[in-house]
């Protein structure tokens, strides 16, 4: 072989070699690129989710303590809480009456989330320190002493624990769903309704699935015209199902720094960021499955005031609902024979293994 066809294989070799490393880095930097713009934009939202879950923390005193749970492992409690605030610090939340009362549960074990709504008309013994201070409303509780009598007069109504609690001023709902770009929900009727300032008849919403804005989702949720109280409830589910949704899609990933600054403003609760990290992990495999309940209930009147009285059969039925899911032994069980059933469903039907 020549000396001059060796340095010809040679250089072409060398040729071959460089083409490739180009075309390896026409790929590596912009994925370099997009990495490093994703780290520098995480670690923004992190600094900022830090700051504003630490603003937002507000432990509650609780006449028995709670016991401590891993989310990503054991079944959880929520009671969320929406109110109304004119004040100009959105957190001071005192003076306020809770016009949304949703007790939820998270399992990790067997993916799903169970959710009621309390109607804040219910009447019910109001709980403090482990005494009936009261009848009144449910909603009435938070004016006694905010969370603490909140979580006990719910706890008590329910039969249930609360782990957690998370109460939002309603300019939350409008500045998140207008962060997120509207939300998608199907309007049951046409109506108008006055907006959160109390101007009437400002929110016109046709009948039919569309996009809402903040005012128009919050005028669709807290409406009295086209139901009662109790359906009412299961649309303010519905809204804070379209709100998960929404803030899950890729799509809202750049708008999460608006997010949680404004949940940061207008939230307290009593979690921490690493509860918030570990109940996040327990969703990251696939969605979970939303249960929404209702309550049966019906109306009567006492010392002038309008109320809703909770069917017992219904009642006793959720709480039987609720408090299986959040019994870790049971869910295990669940999963077990689901698994158990599945596989013997495979073994009865080998076609089912192929490939479709």
């Amino acid at each position: 072989m020549s000396k001059k066809y060796k340095n010809s294989r040679a250089t072409t070799r060398q040729s071959n070699k460089k083409k490739k490393q180009k075309i390896i880095l026409m790929f590596l930097i912009p994925i370099f690129a997009v990495i490093l713009v994703a780290m520098g934009y995480f670690a923004k939202l992190l600094a900022t989710t830090e700051n504003a879950i630490e603003a937002s923390y507000h432990e509650v005193e609780r006449s028995e303590p709670m016991a401590e749970v891993n989310p990503i492992e054991e079944p959880v409690s929520f009671l969320i809480l929406g109110v109304d605030n004119d004040q100009a610090d959105s957190r001071s939340l005192g003076s306020a009456r809770a016009d949304s009362i949703i007790y939820a549960t998270v399992n990790p074990i067997t993916r799903k989330m169970e959710m009621v709504s309390i109607p804040r008309d219910t009447y019910v013994p109001i709980m403090q320190n482990g005494q009936v201070v009261q009848y009144n409303r449910i909603n009435s509780a938070y004016a006694v002493d905010e969370e603490s009598t909140m979580i006990e007069t719910v706890e008590e109504f329910l039969d249930v624990p609360i782990h957690y609690y998370a109460t939002f001023n309603f300019d939350a709902f409008l500045e998140i769903i207008d962060a997120l770009g509207g939300i998608e929900m199907d309007v049951p009727i046409t109506f108008s309704e006055q907006n959160s300032s109390g101007e009437m008849s400002t929110i016109h919403l046709e009948e039919g699935y569309q996009t809402l804005n903040g005012e128009e989702a919050l005028a669709l949720a807290r409406t009295r015209k086209i139901d009662n109280d109790v359906e009412r409830g299961h649309r303010q589910q519905l809204v804070i199902q379209a709100i998960m949704k929404k803030a899950l899609s890729l799509g809202s990933i750049p708008r999460y720094t608006e997010i949680v600054e404004t949940v940061g403003a207008n939230m307290r609760t009593d979690m921490r960021l690493k509860d918030m990290t570990a109940l996040a992990q327990t969703g990251l495999n696939r969605d979970f499955a939303i249960n929404s309940h209702v309550f049966e209930w019906t109306s009567f009147t006492e010392r002038g005031m309008d109320l809703v009285r909770i069917d017992p059969t219904s009642l006793a039925n959720i709480q039987n609902d609720l408090k299986a899911s959040l019994d870790a032994s049971v869910a295990e069980e669940d999963e077990t024979s689901s698994e158990d059933s599945s596989e013997a469903s495979s073994a009865d039907n080998p076609d089912s293994d192929e490939v479709q």
